[in-house]
């Protein structure tokens, strides 16, 4: 017969999501649990306490387990591939993006534990939040079963994108992943991909896509998909980038040592 509490009630709805049920259920709930919440719990000065309370050390596991999982599963199933391919595939299949989806799926933001001014803000509907639970919820499953209960979920959870994973997505998204990030940092803007410009018959079609931020003029790319041509646009963007950063810093240099010149 289930226990009638509440909490533990809705933990053996999660162990059927997961399709695992804990022998040390403290284990699952410490993965759900957010530093917010056990900092609530502990007050301040007591840091030590709240650690052992929240999931970040458990994220910790989790990364290198799924990191293992991912690999093991890549190298059986694509073993003809290059390691670029390989580490390219790897990257998108354990990232934020990948590892919230899945969260998403299992319904995990209902049952993690967050402090009353994460909850405030949607802390448990964040992303990065649902990733590091994610990989939480790993690590607690491994050291409750053992690394091929923790691997049988990697392969569950991302079932789907595993099966989707070639070299010509993961080279997409690792381009596309990588400008992001790079003009996030540099002019806090985010790329836009807008479609140019087609030629050519259905059967052998050619797409001009461009990428732009902050006002800039696009810079160009072309594919026999779309897709493949905004990752075209994102690796001549990230060319001109790396281009220009680099003339920067000759420049830079060449006037520092017309400095040092006068100073001699």
């Amino acid at each position: 017969m289930k226990n009638s509490n509440p909490v533990v009630a809705d933990l053996d709805i999660l162990e059927e999501r997961l399709g695992y049920s804990f022998q040390e259920r403290s284990l699952l709930e410490r993965a759900l649990t957010h530093r917010s919440w056990a900092h609530e719990r502990t007050g301040s000065g007591e840091e030590a306490q709240a650690r052992r309370l929240h999931n970040e050390a458990l994220e910790f596991v989790g990364d290198s387990v799924l990191g293992l999982a991912v690999a093991d599963y890549l190298f059986e199933t694509h073993n003809d591939l290059t390691e670029g391919d390989l580490s390219r595939m790897k990257h998108g299949l354990v990232s934020t993006r990948t590892l919230a989806r899945a969260a998403k799926k299992l319904g995990l933001s209902e049952f993690v534990r967050v402090g009353r001014g994460e909850e405030k803000t949607g802390g448990r509907s964040k992303r990065a939040m649902l990733a590091d639970v994610f990989e939480a919820l790993l690590a607690a499953i491994y050291l409750d079963g053992g690394f091929k209960a923790a691997t049988e979920f990697v392969y569950r959870a991302l079932e789907s994108d595993l099966v989707a994973a070639t070299p010509e997505s993961a080279a997409a998204a690792d381009f596309k992943t990588l400008l992001q990030e790079r003009v996030q940092a540099a002019f806090r803007a985010t790329p836009v991909y807008q479609v140019i410009d087609t030629e050519g018959p259905p059967h052998h079609r050619v797409f001009y896509v461009g990428v732009c931020w902050d006002g800039r003029q696009a810079i160009r790319g072309e594919g026999s998909t779309i897709k493949s041509a905004e990752t075209c646009a994102a690796r001549r963007a990230l060319e001109e980038l790396e281009g220009s950063w680099q003339e920067q810093e000759a420049g830079a240099g060449g006037r520092q040592q017309e400095a040092d010149g006068r100073w001699q």
